[in-house]
């Protein structure tokens, strides 16, 4: 079940009859010993149009079926999630409404899901006004560069300049070290531009070229001559619905003699790669946050999580294998509803009264062993920059799957804290 991109719909339990309909269910066992049989309130700011769409369908997905673990376990501190989902159109205004309207309208006792870094930039600041806090499922930088607030929190998806950073010698160690960059033109692409070019020169490498693509083209082949004939190494990151004809037109462009190619999987997130046009791609290496493909190693965790949100091995929907998952970005919901229940059980959480003390239960977290809470890896959590750190994955295209090649470790990823939150005032 997934958000329509028109209203809001509440899930699972309606606010006004929740008292009536937890006496005739027969989860009354499960909810009896709160102290309030009201449901705790999560606002999904959800993608349900404009670029991110694709995401925001399986981040709503995803988001159900974490509910439905958690609710079947017993809810929050004994009171049953409540989903209240809102389209932001992945645009950075709407994203600010949608925050105040979580607060004003809706009552919400946090705010939760966002992707797309512009639209974080965007509504991060309405979540300080409101304080509500604000926990985002992006992998920007902007919350760990302290350019936000201490209501806004990254507690299930690791930055791009850890990412980056963990990546770039494996790039430079076998692939090479004249690289040249192509990036989506907003503040996700930019920081792929910076920290990469800043990882890879560490490595003793050179960018050569930056080409920056505006977020909603749909033809790329203008922007491919501007590649250095020297190039070594082709880095890609693209995002938006035209991904499918980026990767086609990359393909077209170079035929078969082209650099190697090192690519973030946002570039083919939601695409078959089965999909003609696209052979090219083998023995190409992608970045993911999560193997889209069951690998021979899969954990329990993994395999559960498969099942749960309702994905093959393949990373498709089980129901339609040509719906392809987000498979490499959509566990961060999952593991961040259940950093949020943590919280609010550490905290004690009853009421927004208790805002406070749950982002301070958060922010007092650290390690996040691998299991069914988090099944994309182990973690570690900075309380003072408001950012997990976690393994990352380089996987390679052979007959036509992602097969992994590396892992990193968590340590790969660490830099120094550029801020610490928890000395702002809320």
């Amino acid at each position: 079940m997934t958000q329509t991109p028109k209203t809001s719909r509440r899930r699972l339990l309606k606010s006004a009859g929740a008292g009536a309909l937890l006496a005739a269910s027969p989860l009354i066992g499960r909810f009896a010993s709160a102290q309030s049989s009201a449901p705790i309130k999560i606002g999904f700011q959800q993608h349900s149009t404009g670029i991110g769409a694709a995401y925001g369908r399986w981040y709503g997905r995803t988001t159900d079926a974490a509910v439905k673990m958690i609710n079947d376990a017993g809810g929050i501190n004994g009171r049953p999630v409540e989903i209240i989902a809102e389209d932001d159109g992945t645009d950075p205004k709407r994203g600010a409404e949608v925050v105040e309207k979580f607060s004003n309208q809706h009552g919400c006792d946090v705010a939760f899901g966002t992707l797309f870094s512009h639209v974080v930039i965007g509504s991060a600041p309405a979540a300080g006004e409101q304080k509500i806090p604000y926990f985002v499922v992006s992998e920007g930088h902007h919350v760990a560069s302290g350019a936000l607030n201490r209501y806004t929190l990254q507690p299930g998806i690791t930055d791009v300049k850890s990412q980056v950073q963990a990546m770039a010698p494996y790039v430079s160690e076998n692939l090479g070290k004249k690289v040249t960059m192509i990036f989506p033109d907003f503040a996700f692409g930019h920081d792929h531009r910076d920290f990469f070019t800043a990882a890879i020169e560490a490595q003793g490498g050179e960018v050569l070229e930056h080409i920056a693509v505006p977020p909603a083209e749909t033809s790329f082949t203008k922007y491919f001559p501007k590649i250095p004939r020297e190039t070594e190494v082709l880095y890609h990151v693209m995002v938006g619905p035209a991904v499918l004809t980026f990767v086609k037109e990359l393909g077209e462009f170079f035929g078969p003699s082209s650099p190697a190619i090192f690519g973030f999987i946002d570039s083919l997130e939601a695409v078959d790669l089965a999909s003609p046009g696209l052979e090219f791609l083998e023995g190409t290496y992608f970045w993911e946050g999560n193997p889209r493909y069951a690998q021979a190693d899969q954990t329990e965790y993994d395999q559960a999580f498969r099942a749960a949100v309702g994905v093959d091995d393949n990373g498709a929907s089980v129901s339609d294998p040509s719906d392809v998952s987000t498979y490499a970005h959509m566990f961060g919901c999952w593991e961040t509803l259940n950093i949020i229940k943590a919280g609010m059980e550490a905290s004690d959480y009853q009421s927004a009264a208790d805002r406070q003390k749950l982002i301070e239960a958060v922010e007092a977290m650290t390690e996040m062993p691998e299991s069914m809470q988090h099944p994309q890896g182990p973690k570690l959590f900075n309380g003072k920059t408001h950012q997990v750190f976690g393994v990352q994955y380089i996987s390679r295209v052979e007959n036509g799957r992602l097969v992994k090649v590396h892992t990193t470790s968590i340590e790969d990823t660490l830099y120094p804290d550029e801020v610490d939150y928890t000395t702002q005032s809320f």
